[in-house]
């Protein structure tokens, strides 16, 4: 493998239980089991040890699972990013998010309150595919003058214009380790 002995670990734990289910991924079994979940974590978080991470951003929803996990493992604090008109009792600020992979534009929101100005954010979630959402964050996070200092993730499929827009992006997988999901 590649030397990091978390990322091979979570890499590994990954590729052993993820499956394409009807052609949808499925990353829930990753989740399922305790020390598959634990090497995702630490393998997200690593890479931002030293970022002195204030805040982890996570995206609704299996960025609502992990982002907690990773924002204890950094000894910071989380913030969560609604989809659609997910409720946010408080002082909200949206974003629309340009076209997924799927076609579709999600209207994003966090509380403005949550992130403070200079607060060195890290948003994590499962998945980046044209990185839609993840810009969408990126631009909350900037309105509540914070900083996004990373994007982490399980699996990497930015796009290359979107990996030029965000700050340093780091997967535990790429989409094409995968396989098809035929």
């Amino acid at each position: 493998m590649g030397g990091d002995p978390v990322l091979d670990a979570a890499r590994a734990a990954v590729l052993a239980r993820f499956r394409w289910v009807d052609g949808d991924a499925d990353l829930w079994p990753v989740l399922r089991d305790p020390a598959a979940l634990h090497a995702v974590v630490r393998a997200l978080a690593e890479p931002f040890q030293d970022a002195h991470v204030d805040a982890v951003v996570g995206i609704e929803a299996r960025g609502f699972v992990l982002g907690p996990a990773v924002a204890v493992e950094l000894g910071a604090g989380f913030v969560p990013v609604r989809t659609d008109g997910g409720m946010l009792p408080g002082p909200v600020v949206r974003r629309r998010a340009d076209f997924d992979y799927r076609g579709r534009r999600r209207e994003l929101a966090t509380r403005s309150d949550l992130v403070q100005p200079g607060d060195r954010v890290l948003l994590v979630d499962d998945w980046v595919e044209v990185g839609a959402q993840a810009l969408a964050a990126r631009a909350l996070v900037e309105q509540c003058g914070g900083e996004l200092v990373g994007l982490s993730v399980v699996v990497d499929q930015a796009s290359d214009d979107a990996r030029a827009a965000l700050p340093l992006v780091r997967g535990v997988v790429s989409a094409a380790e995968l396989g098809p999901s035929a």
